[in-house]
């Protein structure tokens, strides 16, 4: 089984910066694409829907970006490829949310590559 699990989220004053990291880990076969996605605060959350793709990295170092956070957002991952960070920088208050990671895991079992979310951590930017 492998679990999803994000850290790192806080509160950081508007021109900041925070790190977010998030590890899969157990019986790890295979990671896909790893991501960053968010949701803002009053967004009931739906497995797909009504959040907000931030970062994307491909198990080929492959980056993609949402618009508004291109130039202040780093998205990177390590050579195992199990591991994924976002850096960012010049935080604005509507980058405050709930940050989601999902990893696209390989599952032996029913041999097809799973989306797999971790259980979010808050990200809070003040004015």
């Amino acid at each position: 089984q492998v679990r999803v699990e994000e850290s790192g989220g806080g509160l950081v004053q508007a021109g900041g910066s925070l790190r977010l990291s998030c590890a899969a880990t157990g019986s790890v076969f295979d990671i896909r694409d790893m991501g960053w996605y968010r949701q803002a605060p009053g967004n009931q959350r739906e497995f797909g829907n009504q959040r907000e793709l931030v970062a994307l990295i491909s198990s080929g170092q492959l980056t993609k970006y949402a618009d508004s956070v291109k130039g202040r957002f780093t998205i990177s991952r390590d050579n195992h490829g199990n591991t994924v960070s976002l850096e960012m920088n010049r935080m604005k208050p509507e980058d405050t949310a709930v940050y989601y990671c999902k990893a696209e895991s390989y599952s032996d079992y029913e041999k097809k590559y799973l989306e797999l979310w971790g259980r979010g951590t808050w990200v809070t930017v003040t004015p």
